[in-house]
């Protein structure tokens, strides 16, 4: 959320929904949209509990990831012996949609390979720059391409098209682990190594 303003994103809501439900009630936000970057189980757990609280929140997912909300085989809950299906696409977005959410402003880019319809959420306004990249690039790896739909070159590939020509100070909030920068990745990331 953007300081004075009561509406709130959520990105990638995972096996944890209360912990984000108990923020939002603590600030006193309203949940504006859900800003799902693809549809693995693990980002798309707590969007049932999310959108049963706040049933006007838009839930946004890449037009690719779509069909994986609703189908446990295809988010790769039904593959670990559990069924987690979410409520299904408010908006659908691809290749250079904009969105205008909470006071922020967002580009929205498709970098397949780690799932087929995987997008990143690409802050414009307010500045500074920062890339939501779900599990696209994390300080000093990828994402995973093992997974159905996975393809190596086309992540690989996707990274430095779309990520690569961002400011190097780029700020990027993966989907696991530690922030990092386009600038750090570019220099020492080794699986984009030339």
């Amino acid at each position: 959320w953007v300081e004075g303003n009561e509406a709130a994103l959520v990105v990638d809501p995972g096996f944890e929904p209360n912990l984000i439900l108990d923020v939002l009630a603590d600030r006193e936000l309203t949940l504006e949209a859900i800003l799902c970057t693809h549809g693995h189980v693990d980002h798309i757990a707590g969007n049932a509990a999310l959108k049963q609280r706040f049933p006007a929140a838009a839930l946004i997912i890449g037009r690719g990831d779509a069909p994986m909300l609703t189908d446990p085989m295809l988010n790769l809950s039904g593959l670990f012996g559990f069924d987690i299906v979410s409520p299904p696409a408010d908006q659908t977005v691809s290749e250079g949609d904009q969105l205008s959410l909470a006071g922020m402003s967002w580009d929205v880019r498709e970098i397949p390979g780690h799932s087929p319809g995987h997008v990143v959420y690409i802050l414009r306004e307010p500045r500074p720059s920062l890339v939501l990249g779900g599990d696209v690039l994390f300080r000093g790896s990828i994402g995973r391409t093992d997974f159905p739909g996975g393809d190596f070159a086309t992540l690989v590939a996707g990274i430095r098209r779309v990520l690569w020509p961002l400011p190097p100070d780029t700020v990027v909030y993966p989907g696991h682990g530690p922030t990092t920068t386009i600038g750090h990745e570019r220099r020492t990331n080794p699986f984009l190594q030339d």
